[in-house]
């Protein structure tokens, strides 16, 4: 059982934070970092719950859009936890930066970064200065990725 699930806290700082940097969008739109697609709705989802995939035209409502991304997280905590053991045990803010750089990047990619594999080294600086280099999407630098990966190292790094 992942943080998300044990800690209505740690569950209420993580949605407030993801849902911040990723902003919310009701309607299906085309993803400009890849050229259109996938199609993304809510939070920055790019599938439904049944695993098909996101469409031009769907709309969602708040509440919706809310549940998917509490959904969502919790099942990025649990990755997060398997690749990175001591997540388990980090402060609630350090927890949550780890949380949002791999529902932003993707599982697969966060536990093979940098990142992860230097909090594994037991060097959580060095892997909070690592979130600096995930500000990219498809090879270019995104100003607002820069500012996220900015903020989330700040959270990262509070009580080092």
């Amino acid at each position: 059982m992942s943080r998300m699930r044990k800690s209505a806290a740690v569950a209420a700082l993580a949605a407030s934070v993801v849902g911040g940097f990723e902003g919310i969008r009701l309607a299906a739109y085309a993803d400009p970092a890849s050229k259109g697609y996938p199609w993304t709705v809510c939070y920055g989802e790019t599938r439904l719950e049944d695993g098909s995939p996101v469409r031009p035209g769907m709309k969602f409502t708040l509440d919706q859009c809310k549940q998917m991304l509490v959904k969502r997280a919790d099942e990025f905590a649990d990755g997060v936890e398997r690749c990175v053991p001591s997540a388990k045990d980090m402060p609630p803010k350090r927890y949550v930066a780890h949380l949002s750089l791999a529902y932003n990047i993707g599982t697969g990619a966060y536990c093979k970064s940098s990142v992860a594999r230097l909090q594994n080294a037991g060097q959580p600086r060095a892997s909070c200065d690592a979130f600096l280099k995930w500000n990219k999407a498809a090879g270019v630098v995104f100003p607002g990725l820069t500012r996220r990966r900015q903020q989330e190292r700040a959270m990262c790094l509070e009580g080092l």
